[in-house]
């Protein structure tokens, strides 16, 4: 299944100060429901979306990562895929976000994203994705401004200033000095080999899982009901056999 979902929310800052904190995934995935990032590998960010419907629950493994960065106009790319670690159904999406200055003091943030969903968890088709994801828009637009009103907004995680220091120096001007015992030769000339990204593991509690019950509202009870009455008829019928 694949449908296009337009959503927009506002962030109570400039978009100075809104638009670093919008592109820095690392600090709002908390801030989004059902969302929980788990590790950091260069620049691909991977983790868990877990949901639920009534007693039967359901988690995503992916990873996503930036193809599109124009701070200059405030318009960035994510693309990510993952997989229902029950063996459900997988899901993939090309997130775009363009953000514009409302105001002195607010910004508005609107997202385009095109999903595809196959297996088991595409079962409700089309139309109830667009109720959910409004609803989880304005869910992590809460919880993004009530982070931003408790904290204060600095640089983003992970972009920390580096602080000089006399022994970084020192490694330095070894590191120059001193042939790379690691580095590949051929005819006996150095070969520099880029060392791998490494992986930077993201301690944090535990998300709640997104109860689709009830963020869908009523527009998933009606999408549901008849595959209820049909398992409500298939049991009593059963029951009568047995009879």
């Amino acid at each position: 299944m694949a449908e296009q979902l337009i959503n927009e929310f506002t962030v109570n800052r400039p978009i100075e100060e809104a638009w670093p904190l919008i592109t820095d995934l690392e600090r709002i995935a908390p801030c989004l429901p059902g969302a929980e990032l788990q590790e950091v590998e260069g620049e691909t960010y991977r983790g868990v979306v877990k949901v639920k419907l009534g007693a039967i629950s359901s988690q995503f493994k992916g990873e996503a990562h930036f193809t599109e960065r124009d701070d200059e106009n405030y318009r960035a790319v994510i693309k990510g895929a993952g997989r229902d670690t029950g063996g459900r159904g997988n899901a993939s999406a090309e997130i775009s976000a363009q953000a514009e200055s409302l105001s002195p003091t607010s910004t508005r943030v609107a997202v385009t994203t095109d999903l595809h969903i196959t297996g088991k968890v595409a079962q409700f088709g089309r139309g109830i994705m667009g109720d959910v994801s409004s609803k989880l828009m304005a869910q992590f637009a809460d919880n993004l401004n009530t982070m931003i009103d408790d904290q204060d907004i600095g640089a983003p995680a992970g972009t920390a200033a580096a602080t000089p220091s006399t022994t970084s120096d020192t490694a330095t001007d070894e590191a120059e000095t001193e042939p790379d015992s690691g580095a590949d030769t051929t005819d006996g000339a150095a070969v520099d080999t880029p060392s791998p990204a490494p992986v930077r593991k993201i301690e944090g509690p535990a998300t709640q899982p997104i109860d689709l019950m009830e963020v869908g509202g009523s527009s998933l009870v009606k999408r549901i009901a008849p595959a209820l009455i049909a398992l409500v008829i298939a049991v009593l019928l059963l029951r009568r056999r047995r009879g």
